[in-house]
């Protein structure tokens, strides 16, 4: 296969946003394009979109056509969508990854975009009921925040996890998301303003859970030969996995605090790249509750089974650490618009890994991870690495 590499990204800004749709994407694509000016739209031979509910959000499908259009692109090898649920980004770019490694085509755009607060929050609250069993789970009352309740309170039962552990993941990304002019929050956060907001399921307050977001993120990928004669500072993909254990939330046979599908990508990850989880210096992983981000230390090879409590709380995730995890602000601070929190991810890695990060950046970075989960049990991870310097 041949070798492939980021060589361009650019994202929105997130938040509750007036911009239509077609605004996200055309913000998000020019950014892209601006950060590689050798690169026009009419040189890129593919688009892939990741975008989950635009047919209930925005009232409109035919998302590619409409998206390549806005931005000028008239694509001769490949035109997408991808639908996967919080990983629908991270999917469109191992489809084009895997396009590109193919000679299928040389340079390819992945664009993801959501815009949820429309016509009202409210609604996109009922929306996100679509991403778990509708007959057997959401219509009992079984949606995301009582999901992942329970995997808190099984971590907390069997490992001895506290709520102050679990809430300084919110700290952590809060305050990284002070230093990213692009998230939805800005304004950091203290422990006692986390361990004080409002609980949403016991033990998941406020704070420690994602946001309703607008925005959207492109990324441009690019073969070996385009991407040497573009860019002095290619970011390469070193490696992918992704794995399923099942639907349901029953699907999780173990208990709710082991999820090993993620732990399996990860190591097809790993195995790829010839790397292991020590040799990571941030990660972007999918803290869509505060929770979910423990349990991916674990499952990812950053620390034991049960120590994911005690890593946060020593500070072994933060600026200094063992690994930066969620340097941009995760998605508890930077906002988690469905279908373009992997391609922001994916373009929070490859600044990060140009030294181009500004005042997140990570010194000296040199590999790069992102994993986004669907649910509990399915799980896809991205390797990257920098130019040999």
């Amino acid at each position: 296969m041949r070798k492939v590499a980021l060589v361009g990204a650019g994202v929105s800004k997130f938040g509750v946003r007036k911009a239509s749709y077609r605004d996200l994407i055309w913000e998000a694509g020019k950014a892209c394009f601006d950060s590689m000016p050798g690169v026009k739209p009419k040189d890129v031979e593919g688009l892939v979109v990741g975008s989950v509910m635009p047919e209930r959000t925005a009232f409109q499908s035919h998302i590619s056509s409409l998206a390549a259009e806005a931005l000028g692109i008239k694509p001769s090898a490949l035109s997408a969508r991808t639908e996967h649920m919080c990983a629908s980004g991270t999917v469109g770019i191992r489809y084009a990854y895997a396009f590109i490694a193919a000679g299928l085509a040389n340079l390819v755009m992945v664009l993801g975009v959501e815009k949820l607060n429309q016509p009202t929050g409210d609604e996109a609250i009922l929306n996100m009921g679509t991403g778990v069993d509708r007959e057997w789970e959401a219509a009992f009352g079984l949606t995301a925040p009582p999901c992942f309740a329970l995997a808190a309170q099984r971590h907390m039962a069997q490992y001895g996890t506290t709520e102050e552990q679990l809430a300084l993941v919110g700290v952590k990304n809060h305050n990284h998301a002070a230093k990213n002019p692009n998230a939805h929050f800005g304004k950091g956060a203290t422990l006692d303003q986390v361990l004080c907001s409002r609980m949403i399921s016991t033990p998941l307050r406020l704070f420690m859970c994602s946001p309703i977001t607008d925005g959207a993120a492109a990324v441009i990928l690019a073969s070996e030969e385009r991407a040497r004669a573009l860019t002095d500072k290619p970011v390469w993909i070193r490696g992918t996995g992704q794995a399923l254990d099942g639907f349901q939330l029953t699907s999780l046979h173990e208990d709710y605090a082991h999820w090993p599908a993620m732990k399996r990508a990860a190591q097809a990850a790993y195995t790829m790249a010839g790397i292991g989880p020590h040799d990571v210096d941030l990660a972007e992983v999918h803290d869509c509750f505060a929770i979910a981000e423990l349990i991916a230390y674990e499952e990812l090879g950053f620390c034991h089974k049960g120590e994911a409590g005690p890593f946060v709380a020593a500070g072994r995730s933060d600026d200094g650490g063992d690994v930066v995890v969620n340097p941009r602000g995760g998605l508890i601070g930077c906002g988690h618009p469905l279908g373009a929190t992997g391609v922001a991810q994916a373009a929070e890695v490859c600044g990060q890994l140009r030294d181009e990060a500004g005042a997140r950046q990570v010194p000296d970075a040199a590999i790069g991870l992102t994993h986004n989960n669907s649910g509990m049990g399915e799980h896809v991870v991205m390797l990257y690495g920098r130019e040999a310097r």
